[in-house]
């Protein structure tokens, strides 16, 4: 490779470092400003469904409104989680810090599963002893525009946490369309009652909407483990095995092994092993390694991506000395077709 070349891939490289650097700072600010309004309209919500469950007596509002208790909890404790999730790197956490917004999703998750559980409790005791409605018709005029401004907010939180890559904006607004569902489900069944006078609608209507929020809670957390888990995304993987494989396939390295890759937020981080001649120069191997680094790092043109090379001779096994231990190689048998053998 010429030394203009090589310049050239380096202005490249700084250039979109700074891209990133700048991106990321926007991208923090907009998480910041979108969960300020969760919060803020989280509030609002909750005094707004007291108010119609306090009116009307009527055990699925009291259960929508439950699950707003939390909710509202749910929302400050994913602020500042989203806050503590984008701190830099540190001695103790050289990783960063970015785990903590799947923690902050998994304990959404959990919050909304014990909303349900309480929910379940009340209308099970409301279909037993029955309830004492009245009002109703002023609780679902409350309740109906509460769940307008749920369903903006939702949309506009999933829309940003999507594009801004935070899980934790994407929990909450998943959060926050449960709640509007909920909402909408608990319209529909006091509505009923409204116009029947079948009280045991009230209840059995706040049950179908425990369960719902029970199958948000299964979701919420099941993702949350996949990424605290370390989950290899299949398609990134693919992508990665391709950019090696080309690589091997036009002699700019030997052989690969050794691929690992996860994601935290908008960072991947990328490790494997790459394989050159023997008589090749530490400088021209490392030359080499860097150009496959960055096709690596132009898969991800939204991420940091931090990626680590270990330099091997193409005689690998015979390099090591005998009690060399190679460790486990997980992805050696993913698309081997890609591979091939010398």
């Amino acid at each position: 490779m010429s030394t203009a070349g090589s310049s050239s891939d380096s202005t490249n490289a700084e250039r979109r470092r700074a891209r990133r650097a700048d991106a990321r700072q926007k991208r923090r600010t907009i998480r910041r400003r979108a969960m300020g309004l969760s919060i803020l309209v989280s509030f609002v919500m909750l005094v707004g469904k007291v108010v119609a469950a306090q009116v009307t007596g009527s055990a699925a509002i009291f259960s929508d409104a439950a699950e707003s208790v939390v909710h509202l909890f749910a929302t400050g404790f994913a602020s500042f989680s989203l806050w503590y999730a984008s701190t830099p790197p540190d001695s103790g956490h050289p990783y960063g810090h970015g785990k903590a917004a799947y923690f902050a999703s998994a304990v959404e998750g959990v919050l909304i599963l014990v909303a349900a559980v309480g929910i379940v409790w009340t209308s099970v005791n409301d279909l037993l002893t029955g309830g004492d409605l009245q009002r109703l018709g002023i609780g679902l005029y409350l309740l109906g525009g509460l769940t307008l401004v749920n369903l903006g907010l939702g949309w506009y939180l999933v829309r940003t946490g999507r594009r801004t890559n935070s899980i934790v904006l994407v929990s909450n607004g998943q959060h926050v369309l449960t709640d509007m569902w909920t909402s909408l489900g608990v319209i529909a069944g006091v509505g009923l009652v409204w116009l029947t006078g079948i009280v045991w609608l009230d209840p059995v209507v706040a049950l179908l909407v425990a369960a719902n929020i029970l199958w948000t809670a299964y979701g919420l957390i099941r993702r949350s483990i996949y990424g605290l888990m370390d989950k290899a995304d299949r398609d990134a993987t693919q992508q990665i095995l391709d950019v090696l494989a080309t690589a091997k396939g036009e002699g700019v390295i030997v052989d690969f092994h050794q691929v690992r890759h996860r994601r935290t937020g908008d960072e991947v981080w990328i490790e494997y092993h790459l394989m050159f001649p023997g008589h090749m120069t530490i400088d021209a191997a490392h030359d080499r390694s860097h150009r496959v680094e960055d096709e690596v790092d132009r898969l991800f043109p939204d991420d940091d991506v931090h990626v680590t090379a270990h330099l091997e001779p193409k005689k690998h096994d015979a390099a090591h000395p005998d009690h060399h231990f190679e460790p486990a190689d997980p992805l050696r048998d993913v698309f081997v077709d890609l591979r091939g053998s010398d």
